[in-house]
């Protein structure tokens, strides 16, 4: 069959490209650990439950408006001091989010710069939307600021920031951030945010929103919701806080792709909002450690860097690669050999890596490293 050239020159996600093996190996009865998923382990905290459950049996399971429900865009626009409700759009998780931003802003030949390493869907996003990824090598995962200045050119549309960072964990500092403001001011490009991981910050520090330190936001666009931060992965709640005529653009166009967002998973939102904040500090606390744990374990076999965010440890594996051997090899090999899965750093621009998630029990956490010991004494 023939398909479009828009869908043959992207490549499928490979954060879920070893789902389906995974499958067959359970189905098999051969136990996986899996380090490759980018979700919490937590369970949807009750409120959001009830919230959700109560809705349901109000009969909320009709269409809401197409940016959202009023109540839970203004709860939101809450956290943007300036905003009102009219600044938010409500999509399906930050995904979706993300595919209208640059649907709305890129024409053919657009280019957009990204720090790498990058999320995955970043590039085939612009490319979905006949744009051109240019891509900026980060400096022990924090952003080479000379060098995204050096890339802008009179194509250049946007700069997307990430952090904290998917993949590497890295929270980029205060003073890297507003550069990357100042750069964007000086070109006039927009600056978008994703700050899906914005919650998940260790050691102390704090993350600082790129909407806290911008002076003119009319060009800056965050990403957020509530996959991550409040366990609701599968209600597939995310926003888009922005000037108000981009957000109108925003739903114009999710209204031909989509309509609104889940009703009933719109009121679960609402109860994240309105709950206690204690259980997710002391779940944030409990990932801290974790991810204590994983950096002392890694850094036994591989070299990396100690992530300050999020979920994830980025090893570096490139001295553990059998010759002609890429990161793929290695992660299906030690999925095949081991049981554990993970995610190959080329999946994420870059080669030699491999992403791991502590975002499992401490049990497993201990299990899936004790099996990545055994695989390395034996193999590598």
């Amino acid at each position: 069959m023939n398909f479009s050239n828009r869908i043959n020159n992207i490549a499928e996600s490979m954060t879920v490209q070893f789902t389906p093996l995974i499958q067959r190996l359970r189905q098999e009865g051969k136990p996986v650990v899996d380090f490759a998923v980018g979700e919490p382990e937590f369970r949807t905290a009750q409120p959001i439950i009830d919230s959700t459950r109560k809705a349901l049996e109000d009969g909320h399971t009709r269409y809401s408006p197409v940016p959202g429900l009023p109540e839970l865009r203004t709860l939101i626009a809450d956290l943007y001091p300036g905003c009102d409700f009219e600044n938010i759009i409500v999509s399906n998780g930050s995904k979706q989010s993300l595919f209208l931003i640059f649907q709305v802003l890129l024409n053919p030949g657009d280019e957009v710069i990204i720090p790498r390493p990058y999320w995955v869907s970043f590039a085939e996003q612009v490319k979905l939307a006949g744009g051109i990824p240019v891509f900026a090598d980060t400096i022990h995962h924090q952003p080479d600021v000379d060098l995204i200045s050096g890339l802008v050119t009179p194509r250049t549309k946007a700069v997307i920031i990430n952090s904290p960072n998917n993949p590497t964990g890295a929270v980029y500092p205060e003073k890297a951030l507003k550069t990357v403001l100042e750069i964007a001011a000086k070109h006039d490009l927009y600056v978008i945010s994703d700050e899906a991981y914005g919650f998940f910050v260790y050691d102390g520090i704090t993350s600082k929103s790129l909407y806290g330190l911008a002076v003119d936001r009319d060009r800056l666009i965050v990403v957020a919701g509530f996959s991550k931060q409040y366990s609701m992965t599968g209600f597939r709640i995310g926003y888009v806080a922005a000037d108000k005529s981009l957000v109108k653009a925003l739903g114009k166009y999710q209204s031909h792709l989509s309509g609104n967002v889940c009703t009933f998973a719109q009121h679960g939102a609402l109860g994240a909002l309105s709950m206690d904040r204690g259980l997710l500090m002391n779940q944030k606390a409990g990932l801290e450690k974790k991810r204590d744990l994983a950096w002392s374990q890694v850094s036994l076999w591989s070299d990396c860097i100690r992530p300050q965010g999020a979920f994830y440890i980025f090893p570096d594996i490139s001295r553990l690669l059998k010759p002609n051997e890429t990161d793929s090899d290695f992660a299906a090999d030690l999925l095949q050999k081991a049981g554990v899965a993970v995610v190959p750093g080329e999946a994420f621009g870059a080669p030699g890596h491999i992403r791991i998630s502590y975002a499992v029990s401490e049990n497993v956490l201990t299990q899936g490293f004790e099996k990545i010991s055994g695989y390395m004494r034996l193999y590598r």
